[in-house]
């Protein structure tokens, strides 16, 4: 299906082709066997056109092992997050929570609040269903009750999104026109829900009629819909989607077998507007009447003035928590949030306030300080999405050798506890499977189109506590290929004895 090979090329580290059976990898007992293995793995490949980088140092004494191209730089795909999570969980510390707070900008008298209800976004990217047991408008509910036990049932105004702790720079910078329909690149804010997308079900019907379009949450108003899809009898989902460009409407063509159901979460523009339109659905089904309409702070002829019309605020799961979904299922959105945080928690001068840019500026000196060489390094995004970012794999060993050994044993746990394990969980459950490397394995997976990347931690068979890069780019094959050598290659590690 087209939509099934375009997640091969998004940098969330997708791993459905990589659950291949492998021959298990002879056991190395000194340094010369491991690495003629390593070279092995890599020219039985038959990759003969791809760039390969592969580093591997000792965590503890941070003895080389084996390197190959260490200095040449590479498109990292979504080990761009492994530079994210280090710095935010160096810079803001593993319990920095997110607040969203709500404020009244009138009166309240007789149940009423005269004026608008602002809902003043702090970056939270993990309101939704995520942390409340897929339960989407549960946070919106609790806030009904919550301004219902201050009394207020009617707001005589509306609701207004303060969406300005981050820049209005919505998309990641070198972002592919043909992701921006798709979850995986979703539109940033300040206030965000629900992965900033809607999640459409198509429901085949009987043959050759269309399929019933149903969407989350509620069935929002927020977005518009054009059914033009038809259910067929047997075969496989053909999918077919589209987002009118810079607007909420859209076509949904999939073909759907008979007894089938298609199901996509596609992205919103104007995640702020979306975040109190839904409010405001919400809070009407809850018996609050909202008179007025919701609006982004950006469509105000005046400055939004806060007063003393605090009402309550609400905060996220610890930003470790936020973190581990992040680097475990590869989520491309949280990521490009953090970053923004680090801006907006802790500005740069000389940088658009609450920027992604901003906050790769305030990133790059933690990274100075763990030894990664910044003359050279180029990130321009935070979730890795975008291809000109370019590392090498000796900055990010440099990184992990130093965040195993972070000065805060919290800040070097939460990061651990953050990586997929091999054949367990995240982007890498289907991979490395009975073998030396299952469960033992933590890595972070990339794949973006003809780049592939695997860096994290192994522990040899007697105990050697190894960090790893992998990257192969400029590859024609499918990304089975490098997902194979790179299973190799770990699996080598993890089986050696010396």
């Amino acid at each position: 299906m087209v939509k099934y090979l375009i997640l091969l090329m998004i940098g969330i580290g997708f791993q459905a082709f990589s659950n291949l059976t492998q021959p298990a990898q002879a056991q190395t007992s000194t340094l010369e066997e491991l690495q003629t293995a390593i070279d092995k793995a890599v020219a039985e490949a038959g990759m003969a056109n791809a760039w390969w980088t592969i580093n591997v140092k000792t965590v503890d004494t941070e003895l080389p092992w084996y390197q190959k191209d260490v200095g040449r730089s590479f498109i990292p795909a979504s080990n761009t997050k492994l530079y994210t999570t280090a710095a935010a969980l160096d810079l803001l510390g593993p319990d920095f929570k997110y607040e969203t707070s709500l404020w009244a900008d009138g009166p309240v008298e007789n149940g009423r609040l005269k004026g608008n209800l602002i809902v003043k976004g702090s970056g939270d990217p993990v309101i939704g269903g995520r942390f409340n047991d897929g339960d989407i408008t549960k946070t919106f509910r609790e806030w009904a009750e919550k301004l219902k036990s201050l009394g207020i049932t009617t707001i005589e105004g509306g609701l207004i999104g303060d969406d300005n702790a981050f820049d209005d720079q919505a998309l990641g910078y070198g972002w592919q026109w043909d992701d921006l329909d798709f979850w995986y690149a979703a539109e940033t804010s300040a206030l965000s829900f629900n992965d900033n997308c809607v999640d459409f079900q198509l429901i085949a019907q009987l043959e050759n009629m269309p399929a019933e379009i149903r969407w989350e949450p509620m069935m929002t108003t927020f977005v518009q819909v054009s059914n033009r899809s038809l259910t067929v009898a047997g075969g496989n989902i053909d999918e077919a989607y589209a987002r009118i460009p810079n607007t909420n409407s859209f076509i949904l063509g999939s073909k759907v077998p008979v007894g089938r159901t298609d199901s996509e979460s596609l992205t919103v523009t104007n995640p702020t507007k979306y975040f109190v339109h839904v409010l405001r659905e919400v809070f009407l089904r809850e018996g609050i009447a909202v008179l007025g309409d919701s609006y982004d702070v950006d469509d105000l002829d005046t400055p939004l003035v806060y007063g003393d019309g605090h009402l309550f605020s609400y905060f996220s799961p610890p930003l470790s928590d936020i973190i581990r979904v992040l680097n475990k299922n590869s989520q491309n959105l949280y990521a490009e949030q953090v970053l923004k945080t680090l801006a907006a928690e802790q500005p740069v001068s000389g940088f658009p306030k609450g920027s992604g840019a901003m906050g790769i500026a305030r990133a790059r000196k933690m990274f100075a300080e763990a030894g990664v060489d910044t003359l050279h390094l180029q990130l321009v995004d935070g979730s890795g999405l975008a291809r000109q970012n370019l590392v090498t794999s000796d900055m990010t060993l440099n990184l992990l050798l130093y965040m195993a050994k972070h000065p805060n044993p919290e800040v070097a746990s939460s990061f651990l506890d953050s990586l997929p394990i091999g054949g367990v969980d995240g982007t890498l459950s289907g991979r490395m499977k009975e073998t030396a490397a299952a469960g033992n394995v933590r890595a972070k997976t990339g794949t973006v189109g003809n780049a592939s990347a695997l860096s994290g931690y192994v522990t040899t068979s007697n105990g050697t506590r190894l960090a790893f890069s992998i990257m192969a780019n400029h590859f024609t094959e499918s990304s089975m290929g490098p997902h194979r050598v790179q299973d190799q290659v770990v699996e080598i590690l993890a089986n050696h004895r010396q």
